[in-house]
């Protein structure tokens, strides 16, 4: 081995060192593709929705997560699902997974949810998804009894989403971590769900922001169960949102094992706080990621 070949594999294996070795491949090459919650983007979707999915193409975004199902009309950004997967397959991207609107359902009728689910099931399976996901409910609903009510619900359309052949998952925020008597609503999420039916979708900033462990604790927890990952930054004074790399998180350190967490697909995301622009922030976030996180996923 020539010595600039042997400082070159000294310098991948020093790096290694900040995440578990099983975690990555020495080379660099990513497992996953390099998705990105469209949520982040809201108001370019509502005005150009195709340009904004080509611009984030652009960027190297390969998979999207996509919120803002109509089931009323049966289309996600004025498209049906069918004409939705046709132009991602025409740009050879992916949708594989979706943040439908569960919160509404919390408190209807089993029929009625059941019925929603069903539409929810339609949609992912036109767009050839692998995960609906439960992603929010509202700040009134944010009661001890309700998340026990909750995770009765999540286990129901578990089982209907995983008899049709998909996944199902639950995404957190930080309000889950909040301390109700020595108890959080995430206690009970964990504790009254089938780990078999309802997986879980990590939003490591919430995690960072407002638990007591970290993504790493957590996943140790249930291993194999969190099957997706939200990948965002704090700022460093607000602890709002930020540009992956502008803010406070240091995702060298923090980040999990993907193996051990069960990793199927991750999204970068920005939910607000833009320095410039939405498009401005994915961007740089790309730019960020591909350079300083991507060899680990």
């Amino acid at each position: 081995m020539n010595r600039r070949n042997f400082i070159g594999r000294t310098a991948v294996l020093s790096a290694s060192t900040l995440l578990p070795l099983s975690s990555f491949s020495l080379l660099g090459q990513p497992k996953y593709k390099m998705g990105y919650q469209l949520f982040s983007v809201r108001t370019d979707m509502a005005k150009d929705p195709l340009a904004t999915i080509k611009a984030l193409k652009e960027m190297g975004y390969e998979d999207f997560e996509f919120y803002g199902f109509d089931a009323d009309k049966g289309l996600i950004y004025g498209y049906t699902p069918s004409e939705l997967k046709h132009i991602l397959d025409d740009l050879q991207l992916s949708i594989t997974s979706g943040h439908y609107s569960f919160s509404p359902y919390l408190e209807k009728s089993e029929d009625e949810l059941k019925h929603y689910v069903n539409q929810c099931i339609i949609a992912a399976r036109a767009l050839d998804s692998k995960y609906i996901t439960w992603p929010y409910i509202a700040p009134e609903q944010r009661t001890l009894d309700n998340f026990k009510l909750m995770s009765y619900k999540l286990n129901l359309i578990g089982q209907q989403v995983n008899e049709a052949g998909l996944g199902f998952a639950y995404h957190n925020h930080g309000y889950e971590f909040e301390d109700y008597g020595g108890q959080t609503g995430f206690d009970i999420i964990i504790n009254e769900t089938d780990a078999k039916l309802v997986k879980l979708q990590m939003d490591m900033y919430w995690v960072m922001h407002s638990s007591k462990q970290t993504p790493k604790e957590l996943i140790e927890k249930q291993p194999g169960r969190y099957v997706m990952w939200h990948i965002k930054d704090m700022d460093k004074i607000s602890r709002d949102y930020s540009e992956l790399g502008n803010g406070s998180i240091d995702y060298r350190a923090i980040m999990p094992d993907p193996k051990a967490s069960g990793l199927e697909y991750y999204y970068l995301e920005q939910g607000g706080n833009f320095k410039n622009s939405p498009m401005k922030s994915a961007a740089d976030s790309a730019e960020y990621f591909k350079k300083h996180l991507r060899q680990y996923l």
